[in-house]
């Protein structure tokens, strides 16, 4: 009996192909489009199963209907918001009818390559983000956004000139800026369902090192704990020092140091048990980080209760 095999993503390597998918008209510059979802008339097979692009795709979308999948998470559109797409990033459907408004700029990787932001843009986390973690906008910031895009569209359409290519760039900086801004916004104006993830990030690190799953795994991962959490490294990360000011790295060195800490001053065990008991595979790795972060070495901390 042969074996049912998943479909593989369909891969759109260029802004044309994905125009001629769509079956708009063709765009007007080859490495930059902005695309009216009210202009697209029917959703192609290749958007009702899984698809990854090859170049970044900033969304606006409201009024929706239906749900898309990222990872093992689904994103209710009904909100609306803004979702960012990295090139080489798998987007799947959740099946069915998707209708929505709003807009999606496209830009191709070389249309930016030979300006700072080609670098640059890999700063902007938010591209890494799951679709579940999308920004939801203000009514202002609705605005403010659609005003950008608004700018974009007017170059393009345009006459192209020695400044044209300068003048997109400036608006997809300025764009990207004010998507930080909000993100930074939106961590804080829901603290309350953060501060519940910080809780149950707390609990997750409490019963990893008690229950002894780091002498069985190693380690906790920044990976790992996103994944249990149902959230992105990325996102967990910038979440966490908008609360704390501190990493997730840093969030499982702090509870690392105090597990280690308890065990150090309440137990016999020699420095070499601790760090295994922790899931340090090198009694020297968990010395150097214990002597960073407390100013001593464990020897000597546990020395001190004796």
């Amino acid at each position: 009996m042969k074996s049912l095999s998943k479909k593989p993503p369909a891969i759109i390597n260029s802004i044309s192909e994905l125009h001629r998918i769509l079956k708009l008209p063709k765009p007007l510059h080859p490495l930059i489009s902005l695309v009216n979802y009210s202009d697209i008339k029917e959703v192609p097979d290749e958007f009702r199963t899984s698809l990854i692009m090859n170049f970044y795709k900033i969304s606006f979308k409201e009024n929706k209907h239906g749900k898309i999948k990222y990872g093992q998470n689904y994103y209710d559109f009904d909100e609306g918001g803004l979702v960012f797409v990295s090139p080489n990033q798998l987007i799947a459907s959740a099946g069915g009818e998707q209708e929505y408004a709003g807009y999606s700029l496209l830009i191709h990787p070389d249309f930016i390559r030979n300006y700072p932001l080609g670098k640059d843009i890999k700063k902007f986390g938010f591209f890494s983000y799951s679709t579940n973690e999308s920004l939801h906008l203000s009514e202002k910031e609705r605005q403010t956004i659609l005003s950008v895009f608004q700018n974009i569209q007017q170059e393009i359409t345009s006459t192209i000139d020695e400044f044209s290519q300068d003048v997109m760039i400036a608006h997809i900086e300025v764009l990207l800026n004010y998507s930080n801004r909000f993100y930074k916004r939106q961590f804080i104006t829901r603290k309350a369902v953060n501060n519940d993830l910080l809780e149950k990030l707390e609990t997750l690190l409490e019963d990893y090192f008690n229950n002894e799953t780091a002498l069985i795994k190693g380690l906790p991962t920044v990976h790992f704990l996103a994944q249990q959490l149902n959230v992105s490294p990325r996102y967990l990360s910038d979440m966490l020092r908008t609360l704390t000011a501190q990493s997730a790295q840093q969030h499982i060195h702090n509870k690392l140091i105090e597990k280690a800490k308890d065990i150090l001053s309440t137990s016999n065990l020699s420095v070499a048990e601790v760090a295994y008991q922790l899931g340090f595979e090198h009694p020297q790795s968990f010395n150097k980080i214990f002597k960073r972060k407390t100013n001593l070495t464990p020897v000597e901390f546990k020395q001190s209760f004796n």
